[in-house]
């Protein structure tokens, strides 16, 4: 897969939603507390401390799932603001008791803030593939523009 500025672009496809989801406490709220949803908290934390990134430690993770320093640096800022809250809970507390903590706003804030950065990043890197000639599906050529009525 080609991609600008990450080695890992299909790491970066479960980053990017992990951080999105602890940015909404309405989804938070509406999946992670719905029993018959797949993904909660649990799940979240394992893609970015575990799986496809470490928020407690995530220089290694630059040019890989992580496009900039700036992303590095915040994707810092959340797992300190996450520990923050693990901490004062427990690692075992349920998902109700960490989103009722008092320090889980700080989450929430830090992974919106991260949530922009990631986002916007990606959209340049998607324009630097569009310019670079790269059509999805990959096998398109560049169409072109369909001439105006009466203009034959």
């Amino acid at each position: 897969m080609i991609d600008h500025g990450v080695a890992l672009p299909s790491y970066r496809l479960h980053v990017v939603p992990a951080v999105v989801a602890l940015a909404s406490p309405a989804w938070q709220r509406d999946v992670w507390l719905d029993p018959d949803q797949h993904e909660d908290l649990d799940h979240v934390v394992h893609v970015l401390f575990d799986d496809f990134c470490n928020a407690d430690d995530p220089q290694p993770w630059l040019g890989q799932s992580l496009r900039t320093e700036q992303e590095v640096e915040l994707m810092a800022r959340l797992g300190t603001a996450y520990g923050a809250v693990q901490d004062a809970v427990g690692a075992g507390a349920r998902d109700e008791e960490y989103l009722a903590a008092p320090g889980w706003a700080a989450v929430v804030t830090a992974a919106a803030g991260l949530a922009q950065v990631l986002v916007a990043n990606d959209h340049v890197a998607l324009s630097k593939l569009h310019e670079a000639g790269y059509r999805w599906p990959l096998d398109t050529e560049p169409s072109s523009p369909e001439p105006e009525e009466g203009a034959r």
